[in-house]
């Protein structure tokens, strides 16, 4: 069964399995900061928990609980490993907290499968006059790959070189069809 609960603070959902939801419900500590129904959007996009307490020396202290490291803790810990010790969404969506989506990542996957922050609006690919040059990192070094006349030429040639050097671990970026080709 699939559960979806409100986050606090925004009209988004996150989506549990039932496994997961009801140790969630049931859990005596969970239950006790009714963590559920206290779950908000963090800035990164994911869903967390956090409260502030006060402390016996007047001082506080704050609680942060991210739920797919939660959930990943709990399910996966069999899975977790020296190098593949981050928790990501296998379909990208941070809300996404079904125990099927969740996997353990090295600190390099877990980079590559960022979203770009690329004004061209793809990964590897930066605008640079009136071209487009599209570049990947090999051993933490921008190699160049090349100068192409749109920005979806420079993402097909990042994406195939992606595929070459990491395989089904490397990032791949989503083209958007351009105008002209929906014009046809």
């Amino acid at each position: 069964m699939l559960y979806k609960v409100k986050l606090k603070n925004a009209d988004d959902h996150v989506l549990l399995d039932d496994e997961a939801y009801d140790w969630l419900t049931t859990d005596p500590y969970l239950q006790r900061v009714d963590f559920i129904n206290n779950l908000r959007r963090h800035s990164s996009g994911c869903a967390f928990f956090q409260k502030t307490w006060k402390k016996a020396d007047g001082g506080y202290k704050t609680e942060t609980i991210y739920l797919h490291k939660l959930i990943a803790e709990k399910y996966l810990k069999d899975d977790k490993t020296e190098k593949f010790n981050l928790v990501g969404a296998k379909n990208g969506n941070k809300l996404d907290c079904r125990l099927d989506n969740l996997e353990y990542r090295s600190r390099a996957i877990a980079s590559r499968k960022r979203r770009t922050s690329s004004k061209a609006g793809y990964t590897g690919v930066y605008k640079e006059n009136k071209r487009y040059r599209a570049v990947i990192s090999i051993n933490r070094k921008s190699v160049h790959i090349g100068m192409f006349d749109t920005p979806e030429e420079a993402a097909l040639a990042y994406n195939k070189k992606s595929r070459e050097l990491y395989g089904d671990e490397g990032k791949q970026n989503i083209i958007k069809k351009s105008t002209s080709e929906e014009n046809m």
